[in-house]
C-alpha cells in the first residue's frame, strides 16, 4: 500500500535532510528578490511622481551628492552584499550536501528515458552490471526513513534532471556521464518527483514517486520486489501470459519467465504500482487496458506503440498483468 502524499512538491515544504539545507537558502533568495523588486518599484514611482510635479518631465535635473550616494549604496553596495552572501551560502550548502551524513544503506541506479524512469537497486557489493541488480522497477523509488540512499544517475537518450523538491535538490542525468546524489527522507510518505530539464513533448508527464517507509516495511518491499513473478492462477490469465509473450516480450521483462525485453519498463510487479506511464494515469484495469491498446492516445509521443488486440485477448493480458503484484 502506497503511503499518503505528503504536502505539495515544493522545495519550501522540506521533508528531507538535503531539502532542509536547501529550503532556507531558497527562502533567503526569494526574500532578497522581493526586496529588490519592491525597492526598484518604489524608486521608479518616486521618480515618476517627482517628474510629474516638476512640470518639466523632459528636463534632466543636475545630479546631487545625495543622488551619487544613493546610486553607490543601492546600485553597488547592496547588490554586492546580496550576491556575495548568496555565493557564500550556496558554497556552504554545496559542501554540506557533497556527502550524506552517514553511509548510504542502499545504492540505486536511476536511468532517465523518454519519458519514464528506470530504477535499479544495486546489490550490496556495489556491482554495476544488470545481473547484480536485486530489484528492477519503474517510476518509483522506495527508501527507508531516516537513512540515506545513494542515487547513481544516467541519461539513456537526452539530458534529464531528477528533482524531488521535498527531499533534495535536482541533479542532471546526462548520456555518457554518471552523476550521483543522495536522498534521506525524514518522515514517512509519498513524495512526488519530476524531470526538471526539458526533454521533449512529454517532459511534463515524466513523473516518479519516492516512497519513504519504516525500515521493516522497506525491507519487506525489497524482499517482495526481488522475487520473480508468480504463475498465473486462472485460465484467462494463463492465456494472457501467452499473448503477452508473443506481443510484448520483445520490449518488456517479467522476471522468472523467458520474457526478457530490455527497452521498456520491467513489469514483474506492475500491479503493485500506483500509476501507468510515469504518472500519466492511475493503475486500474480500465486504464491498463487503454494503455495496452493505444498508449499514444494517453501519452502522445510515447515510445510504446498501439497493440491491436481483440476484446478477449485484451482482457486476458490485463488479467495476467493484474496478477503481477
Amino acid at each position: 500500500m502506497m503511503s499518503p502524499q505528503v504536502g505539495t512538491p515544493s522545495m519550501f515544504d522540506a521533508h528531507g535532510t538535503a531539502a532542509r539545507v536547501i529550503a532556507p537558502l531558497g527562502w533567503a533568495l526569494t526574500a532578497a528578490s522581493a526586496f529588490v523588486v519592491i525597492a526598484v518599484t518604489i524608486m521608479l514611482v518616486i521618480a515618476a511622481v517627482r517628474a510629474q510635479r516638476s512640470g518639466a518631465p523632459d528636463v534632466v535635473p543636475e545630479p546631487r551628492a545625495a543622488d551619487h550616494r544613493l546610486i553607490l549604496i543601492a546600485g553597488v553596495i547592496i547588490p554586492a552584499i546580496i550576491t556575495v552572501g548568496a555565493l557564500v551560502w550556496t558554497l556552504w550548502a554545496q559542501n554540506t550536501l557533497s556527502a550524506p551524513p552517514s553511509p548510504a544503506v542502499a545504492r540505486v541506479r536511476v536511468i532517465g528515458h523518454r519519458w519514464w524512469w528506470e530504477v535499479r537497486y544495486m546489490a550490496p557489493s556495489g556491482g554495476s552490471d544488470s545481473a547484480r541488480d536485486v530489484v528492477v522497477t519503474a517510476n518509483e523509488i522506495h527508501v527507508p526513513v531516516g537513512r540515506p540512499v545513494q542515487l547513481t544517475l544516467i541519461g539513456a537518450d537526452v539530458i534529464h534532471s531528477l528533482w524531488v523538491p521535498q527531499l533534495a535538490g535536482k541533479t542532471d542525468l546526462i548520456p555518457g556521464q554518471q552523476n550521483t546524489m543522495w536522498i534521506e527522507a525524514r518522515s514517512t510518505g509519498t513524495y512526488r518527483g519530476m524531470c526538471a530539464e526539458y526533454c521533449g513533448v512529454q517532459h511534463g508527464n515524466m513523473n516518479l514517486v519516492v516512497i519513504a517507509e519504516p525500515w521493516a516495511d522497506y525491507a519487506a518491499w525489497l524482499a517482495h520486489a526481488s522475487a520473480a513473478a508468480t504463475e498465473p492462477e486462472d485460465s484467462l490469465a494463463r492465456a494472457g501470459e501467452t499473448i503477452f509473450g508473443h506481443s510484448c516480450a520483445r520490449c518488456h521483462t517479467i522476471r522468472g519467465t523467458p520474457m526478457l525485453g530490455d527497452s521498456a519498463p520491467d513489469l514483474t510487479h506492475i500491479a503493485s504500482r500506483a500509476t501507468l506511464g510515469a504518472g500519466r494515469v492511475s493503475n486500474v484495469p480500465g486504464n491498463l487496458a487503454g494503455w495496452i491498446e493505444n498508449a499514444p492516445a494517453l501519452k502522445p509521443g510515447v515510445m510504446m506503440p498501439a497493440v491491436p488486440l481483440d476484446g478477449h485477448d485484451l482482457r486476458a493480458v490485463v488479467g495476467y498483468l493484474e496478477e503481477l503484484r
